[in-house]
């Protein structure tokens, strides 16, 4: 099946079409379709829903869009939806924050959770979640991922996500499980 992916983050394309890899998967950009969606739900779910529809019906081709973030149980699941807004700028900014924000905190357990939606041109959906659990560092480790990876250590992995290789995160990230949860719908 041939599927828009509806992201401008090439790091999450790359996740998708690794994680898919028996559908053909476009760009958004490749598709024709270069506008900025606004993220207006307040769940994951409900924006992964709203880029989606936008991208489906703008291309009149099946659109699946994930929205995910990290959610760290001492901040009441913050950053979570704001995940890659958090600090106002990029990833080491977001991190940095993080830490800033846990600091002296005796519980650092977190989640990843993502959700997925899958949206096709006459409306029909299929959506599915999934999450991954673990615990923030102190500090950095890895060199691999994006976003909060090197923070995020991976209960099922024993390490970092950023020190984990493309195959052994797609296996137990929140990504992978819900794209596979996805691909049984299919």
């Amino acid at each position: 099946m041939k599927l828009v992916a509806a992201t401008s983050n090439p790091h999450k394309l790359v996740e998708i079409r690794e994680i898919l890899s028996g559908h053909e998967i476009v760009s958004a950009r490749d598709a024709g379709f270069t506008d900025d969606v606004e993220e207006t739900g307040t769940t994951f779910l409900e924006n992964a829903r709203i880029k989606a529809q936008a991208v489906a019906k703008a291309t009149g081709m099946p659109a699946i869009a994930d929205d995910s973030g990290l959610c760290v149980h001492a901040l009441g699941g913050a950053p979570g939806v704001f995940s890659a807004r958090y600090s106002g700028g990029g990833d080491r900014e977001n991190r940095a924050l993080l830490l800033k924000n846990l600091e002296g905190a005796a519980d650092r357990s977190a989640h990843f959770a993502c959700a997925i939606a899958l949206v096709f041109p006459d409306g029909r959906e299929l959506t599915a979640e999934g999450e991954s659990h673990g615990v923030i560092l102190g500090e950095e480790r890895g060199e691999n991922g994006f976003g909060y990876d090197p923070l995020f250590y991976s209960l099922d992995l024993k390490k970092s996500f950023a020190e984990a290789t493309d195959a052994e995160k797609n296996r137990v990230s929140h990504r992978g499980r819900a794209l596979r949860k996805l691909e049984a719908l299919l």
